[in-house]
């Protein structure tokens, strides 16, 4: 919990300002409780899932809400021994610790806009992420350890642990600002393995965000990084697609009525209990992550069901490019021809081609652009 709870409280680069978020997210799945977080700068985010073998309660509801993890609790928490009780009750207004030293209640508070785009965000990026690599827990601590604080690196599975370069090559993955993987390195002690995942990348690929998660007892604790580090995950746009594509909409109501805050959000069975394909429940769940209602777990390769105060009309609203674009499609000067996209701005012709892969256009991202006057 000190680890999602120093991820809120940090920013990269660091910069001076006011006092950092310390409110994550906590979200009961009835086997487990997770506890999600973001830097200040939205470029780093946290979960921690305590598993039912890290439990031993009675859960009375499923549901999730979001406290403000203030200074007295993060003391208590400083002091509680590997063999010290540690007993949380959360609710929807609020969270009580309580330790040998006492008890602390923290308060239901409201979550910044940007982590709300970024909880977006994180779960269309991370859901496609692949396994890379699987490492010990001392060629972990190794690895940690070595990593610097230079320039965009990158990290190649070598034999049983990663062999870093300075050059992107397939089966690589980008440690962008590895400095900000520190919440980890005070977990190594308890960690019996460091997984990595990571998106597929070819040579002379540009950074891209990764995930790095420690197999504890009883627990997983998974750190992604987004791209570079002055860019946050909320500002990402990986979610346009699923917020312009209008016709998954009655799919995803239809879906977000059948959700009771699963633990593993089973495809096939959503799909038997639609009456929907298998393609439009995924599409589905995709725009109901826009909306915050679902997170990817990259352990178990699937969706969990969580409800956050956010709603795929106000998601458009926080997307300036989606509301920009369709404000030039309804103006008239959105052109396609074959793959090139004619995008009249005043007096200036923009060209963007846009290639058709497999029969389907590639996703944001993968845009080239060539403006011309």
């Amino acid at each position: 919990m000190q680890a999602v709870v120093r991820v809120a409280r940090s920013r990269y680069p660091e910069l001076t300002g006011r006092v950092a978020y310390r409110d994550p997210v906590v979200t009961c799945n009835g086997d487990r409780l997770r506890f999600e977080s973001f830097s200040r700068c939205c470029g780093v985010y946290t979960r921690l899932d305590v598993l039912s073998a890290g439990l031993d309660g009675e859960v009375h509801d499923r549901g999730t809400t979001n406290v403000d993890i203030n200074e007295p609790l993060r003391r208590m928490l400083a002091r509680v021994g590997g063999r010290d009780p540690l007993h949380l009750a959360v609710g929807p207004d609020d969270l009580t610790a309580t330790t040998l030293d006492g008890s602390a209640v923290e308060k239901k508070v409201a979550l910044p806009q940007r982590w709300l785009r970024g909880f977006a965000e994180v779960q269309v990026i991370t859901s496609g992420f692949e396994p890379r690599a699987e490492l010990s827990a001392a060629e972990a601590a190794r690895l940690l350890r070595s990593l610097g604080t230079g320039r965009a690196r990158w990290a190649v599975p070598s034999g049983k642990s990663l062999r870093l370069t300075g050059n992107p090559v397939p089966g690589a993955v980008s440690v962008a600002g590895a400095h900000r993987l520190e919440a980890l390195r005070p977990l190594l002690r308890f960690t019996r393995a460091l997984r990595v995942y990571g998106p597929a990348v070819g040579r002379g690929a540009a950074p891209s965000a990764s995930a790095w998660e420690l197999d504890l007892p009883g627990m997983r604790l998974v750190v992604a990084l987004s791209p570079e580090v002055r860019r946050g995950f909320s500002g990402e746009g990986a979610v346009l697609a699923a917020l312009a594509a209008d016709e998954v909409e009655a799919d995803a109501e239809l879906i977000g009525m059948l959700l009771a805050f699963e633990p593993r959000v089973e495809v096939d069975l959503l799909a038997e209990r639609s009456g929907l394909a298998q393609h439009r429940v995924r599409a589905a769940l995709t725009r109901l992550g826009t909306a915050g209602q679902v997170g990817y777990d990259l352990a178990e390769a699937a969706y969990f069901h969580r409800e956050l105060p956010y709603d795929a009309a106000a998601a458009v609203e926080m997307n300036p490019r989606l509301r920009n674009a369709r404000a030039l499609v309804e103006a008239g000067a959105v052109r396609i021809e074959g793959e090139v996209a004619t995008v009249l701005v005043g007096d200036h012709a923009h060209r963007v081609h846009v290639p058709v892969v497999g029969g389907a256009r590639r996703q944001p991202g993968q845009v080239q652009a060539r403006a011309r006057s």
